[in-house]
């Protein structure tokens, strides 16, 4: 019989000092999701919290964050420098991990003090948590309770592919996926969830496929292929059901290139064609994250920021473990100014957290500009109601654009610059505190989150399968922002290592209309 959970009076302390155990976790965890589920009305998926050491801590994020990943050796290089540089004392670790998952779970450092134990279980296993379930980005894109199975199938799948075709093979593989992850996901048709078991029943079909086309002349035939390994090849080797069509008339254009590889690259082998799959899956899952960055560590800090708090006014943590908390929170939120050597743009912690804060004025205590701005929210009376509906309903560009106040602007002293090549240098000031002004400045900073101009606009517009097979790309470019030569380049040969031929690239000037050469992988001598 699990024991139930030990019940606090007020002023009874949770802990005391910094030194913690098992039960002193478990009664604090039991503290903050009390405040989140019955004080902020949280939705959470249930909380799975382990402690981990730092060299774990490392390795973890080193493996983009995920519990299990397959093996690659740029996981390595990047636990090789970031433990370099932690040992060395120039870069800090992260104060914690957390998985979008069902059940979540969070990564807590055996080394914290316990007050950083409150913070951080507060911040993602109420915060992050919350986001996760109920944004609607994840709710389309994820599958959280699939997840974990997935990753486990495809550790194991890689490894089997390690194993008969050699780590060399598997890795020049993952090399040339890896190098497309930023193109390799669908932005904007909802896509289909699959779930492990729906993998492996995915492969069996198509094996006995294969198998029941096998027909034994053909492997006397001097020159024939030689037929794959069932296990392997013909678990990937055929498109799925539906795909045959496709894979003779691409639909173009096609955004997704990893998916267009996948499909339709002429030299691939079926245990290729699913290490690129894999490869896109996992990007898939993670691109909602790169949509919601503000946005959620922003909740997330709020979070953490307000349950420390109540537990302060509840008497369950003393002042020296909320001020123990506060420093660290004020670290988080540090924002560099522009003329400081460490700003390096707008920390999404800091960023984030403002705003939500500032929602929480508006919703309170509001001026009568708010109301003006903001007629909708403006002393509601219901702030946790507000932050809620919009972390779930936004993403970072329209979060920004719908919720940063002019007074907030005035109180970040925010400012831009433009740099335009047809204009001469030098400052003007155009705009300043007036409408069109905040309105302006809000647009700009809403543009930098914007996900059109995140990552280059590269898709697939030409693939002649029947002739010369030149894979042919088309860049668009936003805001006349060129792609870098020698990063096109490399990408280039990565994407003709999966193609097989030689792949083109135009530019496309979207004010113009007109398009241009930009590079190939042709040799000079062709």
């Amino acid at each position: 019989m699990t024991e139930a959970p030990a019940i606090h009076t007020e002023n009874t302390l949770l802990f005391e000092g910094g030194d913690w155990d098992f039960d002193t976790l478990r009664r604090t965890h039991d503290a903050v999701e009390d405040i989140a589920v019955n004080e902020l009305g949280f939705d959470l998926y249930p909380n799975q919290v382990e402690v981990i050491s730092s060299e774990q801590m490392l390795d973890a994020y080193a493996a983009t964050g995920l519990p299990l990943m397959y093996r690659h050796w740029s996981f390595g290089k990047r636990f090789a420098r970031e433990e370099a540089l932690y040992r060395k004392g120039y870069a800090g670790l992260a104060y914690e991990i957390v998985i979008n998952a069902s059940p979540c779970i969070s990564y807590v450092m055996e080394e914290n003090r316990m007050p950083m134990q409150a913070l951080v279980m507060a911040h993602a296993a109420m915060g992050h948590n919350q986001f996760f379930r109920n944004n609607q980005i994840f709710r389309d894109w994820t599958d959280a309770e699939g997840i974990l199975d997935y990753l486990a199938f495809a550790k194991a799948y890689v490894a089997r592919c390690e194993e008969r075709y050699g780590v060399a093979a598997v890795e020049a593989v993952l090399d040339a996926a890896h190098a497309l992850m930023d193109q390799g996901v669908f932005r904007h048709p909802r896509p289909r969830h699959r779930r492990p078991g729906d993998e492996r029943e995915r492969l069996r079909l198509r094996r006995l496929t294969a198998e029941a086309q096998d027909d034994a002349l053909w492997r006397i035939i001097p020159g024939a292929r030689a037929r794959q390994h069932p296990d392997m090849d013909a678990d990937a080797a055929a498109p799925e059901e539906g795909d045959e069509e496709s894979v003779a008339a691409p639909d173009l254009p096609e955004e997704n290139l990893l998916y267009f590889l996948e499909k339709h690259s002429p030299v691939l082998a079926g245990w290729q064609r699913e290490l690129i799959r894999i490869v896109r899956v996992i990007a898939q899952y993670l691109h909602p994250q790169k949509l919601t960055k503000v946005m959620n560590e922003g909740a997330a800090t709020w979070t953490h920021y307000t349950i420390v708090h109540r537990l302060h006014e509840k008497g369950l943590i003393d002042d020296g473990a909320l001020l123990e908390i506060l420093h660290s929170h004020a670290n988080v939120v540090m924002q560099p100014a522009f003329d400081d050597k460490r700003f390096s743009g707008m920390n999404p912690y800091y960023l984030g957290f403002h705003i939500n804060r500032d929602i929480e004025r508006l919703c309170l205590d509001p001026t009568d500009e708010d109301r003006h701005w903001f007629p909708d929210i403006a002393g509601c009376g219901d702030a946790v109601g507000v932050l809620r509906e919009a972390w779930a309903a936004f993403r970072d560009e329209s979060w920004i654009r719908q919720f940063l106040s002019p007074r907030l602007m005035r109180e970040m002293r925010l400012f831009a610059l433009a740099d335009r090549e047809a204009e001469p240098a030098f400052l003007e000031v155009a705009e300043i505190h007036d409408e069109a002004g905040y309105r302006r400045l809000r647009n700009l900073l809403a543009d930098q989150y914007d996900p059109a101009r995140m990552e280059p606009d590269i898709q697939v517009v030409g693939a002649d399968l029947k002739g010369d097979r030149v894979l042919r790309l088309r860049h668009t470019m936003v805001d006349n922002v060129r792609l870098d030569p020698e990063s096109r380049d490399a990408v280039l040969r990565h994407i003709k290592r999966l193609w097989g031929y030689d792949v083109s690239l135009e530019g496309l000037d979207p004010a113009t209309g007109e398009t241009r050469y930009l590079a190939s992988t042709r040799s000079r001598r062709e």
